[in-house]
């Protein structure tokens, strides 16, 4: 915890050289139940440095998986940004959201976990928010998931 959210880390040690874009993996996985979205900001330390944040800006209701976070490096001095495995890297806030649950059902659910980790976050999707969600289709996302930060790029 951090504030009012939650910090997210980085899942690998990176150098981001200048201008170069890259998907940067949490190490986290981050569930948003149904009744709530997440929204994303960047730590400003990374910022400082260079980093420009692609998409740090929602997660929606229901996504489970871990998150891609685009980054390009902008340092004025034209200089590559390394980042730690566990640096803290995003503020990760829940806000509450009106009307009926409408989770999250693309091809990024459940993206980049292992079979073990998806198996665990079904038992717990489908004893807990069965209202919010039908097995057969998350079954067919978690088959269909994307595996890698290489599949994100297509």
């Amino acid at each position: 915890m951090d504030g009012d959210g939650y910090v997210l880390t980085v899942k690998d040690d990176v150098v981001i050289s200048y201008l170069q874009h890259i998907n940067l993996l949490s190490k986290e996985i981050v569930f948003v139940p149904p009744a709530y979205v997440a929204h994303l900001t960047a730590k400003s330390k990374f910022g400082r440095m260079g980093l420009s944040f692609l998409n740090a800006a929602k997660v929606h209701s229901g996504f489970v998986g871990r998150l891609a976070l685009e980054v390009v490096n902008l340092n004025n001095d034209r200089q590559p940004v390394s980042i730690k495995a566990s640096d803290p890297f995003m503020h990760f806030e829940l806000v509450s959201r009106a009307g009926p649950p409408s989770p999250y059902h693309g091809r990024y659910m459940f993206q980049c976990m292992t079979d073990n980790e998806v198996n665990m976050y079904l038992s717990i999707l489908l004893q807990n928010f069965a209202e919010a969600y039908n097995e057969n289709e998350l079954r067919s996302l978690a088959s269909g998931r994307v595996h890698s930060t290489e599949e994100l790029s297509n």
